[in-house]
């Protein structure tokens, strides 16, 4: 897909009234600008090709904290018995603390955590680590498309489908109270 056509399907979406605007999201959550440079040096590290769509999302607001922070699910979580919610999106970046190579990076949460090595972590959740949401590679998706999955810490790393792909993802997102 090339990057007009990328561009093109997020022409609809509401990024204003997507993401959360605070000091807190900012200094914790937003990255710099990136290039092709970062993006072949994190998947060189991940060991995963970044999604297009994921690409172009970030390409608008590297990272945030989402205003629209909860999805459906058909099956409990540990966080409620039809949903999960999100904390934040990890920024397509090299440093930092919720950057993809950063300190709470994919990496951190494979290697420190246990969470099970079938993709990339993306987004945090309220649970300060006790569950993620992944691209999924391995299970529910492919090295080509991969899935959005929640992972489930406190129910010993249950995978739960949440999404076929990145944009489905994004644009299934809602505004919840929990």
């Amino acid at each position: 897909m090339g990057k007009e056509m990328m561009e093109e399907r997020w022409a609809d979406f509401d990024f204003s009234a997507f993401w959360k605007v605070s000091d807190y999201a900012k200094k914790t959550y937003e990255g710099n600008e990136f290039g092709a440079a970062d993006i072949a040096q994190i998947e060189a590290a991940l060991g995963y090709r970044l999604p297009e769509m994921y690409i172009s999302f970030m390409k608008k607001q590297n990272g945030g904290m989402p205003l629209k922070d909860s999805f459906r699910t058909k099956t409990p979580t540990s966080w409620s018995e039809n949903g999960v919610a999100i904390e934040g999106f990890l920024n397509i970046g090299l440093t930092g603390s919720n950057a993809l190579l950063g300190d709470f990076g994919s990496r951190f949460w494979l290697e420190e955590w246990g969470y099970p090595d079938i993709g990339i972590a993306i987004c945090d959740c309220p649970s300060a680590g006790h569950d993620m949401i992944f691209l999924d590679y391995k299970i529910h998706g492919t090295q080509d498309t991969p899935a959005v999955v929640h992972i489930d810490q406190e129910m010993g790393y249950k995978i739960t489908f949440l999404a076929k792909d990145f944009e489905s993802f994004v644009r299934n997102l809602t505004e919840e109270e929990w």
